[in-house]
């Protein structure tokens, strides 16, 4: 099979000709149908996040059907269309998995980071790790489900009851998040890089009722802000942005350093907190929220050969929603 690696941090993917994986025991061999490019694919092979292991293959918002099963892996059959996310593995015995947080597990292991991914064109899953996906989205519009709208659902919920909220980064994860904010009768305020209007553009036509820059000031303090960027300096502003009582949800696995910033900003009962990963019940969720509703899940496809290209608009934010390869 032709795959992407990774084989040293800051350098251009590789691509190579490899034996296709075999799956293990409760494991499932997947023909790789589309996979997402996600934020963190990009902060794997700029270096920002230390690679666990290398060579890697990246990728965590797999499609893929399944062409080969391992002895004990019965719940889905061949060539069932899967979707597969960033959580891999877990120990299933510690107090988080227990109590259902196995996003938290010391021994867990994530897609396209301890395992290779589907920067390729066949990958193996845990099947305790695998959804089934709505059959009205294509293979590249289910492609970002499987993490920036899974992972971003998380922080939706995250913020509780609150009906005004700011969405800080309007990429992948907030063009799907807004919509859903938006079923459940939200008011979403939308910030932007400053000076994209075109971001701020796809915003309103997805139903913010105000969209500026991150720079900027709501026209009235929100209850929660779901913060996307990868970008610290926007903590504090944040918070200068939520009301009395309001929640600031960091949901990035990186972000770069946090600003000092003055006690008042988080006086009065503000909150700052952060989602790490994802739980299989937030799949599971996100994945039923999205067959009841059709979301519109905006995708610019490339091909497996393109990865870097599509890597290098990701950084520049050259595009709306989201980028996938399709092999």
């Amino acid at each position: 099979m032709l795959a992407l690696r990774l084989v040293r941090p800051g350098k251009p993917l590789r691509l190579v000709q490899t034996p296709a994986p075999k799956p293990g025991p409760r494991e499932l061999l997947l023909r790789v149908r589309a996979c997402g490019v996600c934020r963190t694919d990009l902060h794997l092979r700029d270096g920002e996040l230390p690679a666990p292991r290398l060579p890697l293959v990246l990728g965590h918002e797999i499609v893929g059907s399944v062409v080969a099963r391992g002895a004990r892996a019965r719940r889905f059959g061949l060539g069932r269309r899967l979707g597969v996310s960033w959580l891999g593995g877990y120990c299933g015995r510690c107090r988080f998995c227990l109590s259902g947080r196995e996003n938290l597990c010391a021994r867990a292991r994530f897609t396209g980071c301890h395992r290779d991914g589907g920067y390729a064109e066949y990958a193996t899953a845990a099947e305790e790790c695998c959804v089934a996906i709505p059959d009205r989205y294509t293979d590249a519009e289910a492609a970002p489900l499987l993490c920036a709208g899974a992972l971003g659902y998380r922080a939706l919920r995250k913020a509780a009851d609150a009906r005004s909220l700011g969405l800080y980064g309007f990429g992948a994860a907030a063009h799907l998040i807004a919509q859903a904010a938006r079923l459940q009768g939200r008011r979403v305020y939308a910030f932007t890089r400053p000076g994209d209007v075109r971001a701020q553009r796809f915003a309103r036509s997805l139903g913010a009722v105000w969209a500026g820059s991150s720079r900027e000031r709501p026209p009235r303090p929100l209850e929660a802000a779901l913060i996307f960027a990868p970008v610290g300096g926007l903590v504090p502003a944040a918070l200068r942005a939520v009301d009395k009582g309001g929640r600031v949800i960091c949901a990035g696995i990186h972000m770069s350093d946090i600003p000092s910033f003055p006690y008042e900003l988080l006086w009065q009962e503000r909150g700052v907190e952060s989602v790490a990963n994802l739980t299989r019940a937030d799949a599971r969720r996100f994945m039923a929220l999205a067959a009841r509703t059709p979301l519109r899940s905006r995708v610019r496809t490339f091909p497996l050969s393109r990865a870097e290209e599509a890597l290098a608009a990701l950084r520049r934010g050259d595009f709306e929603g989201a980028a996938v390869l399709v092999p």
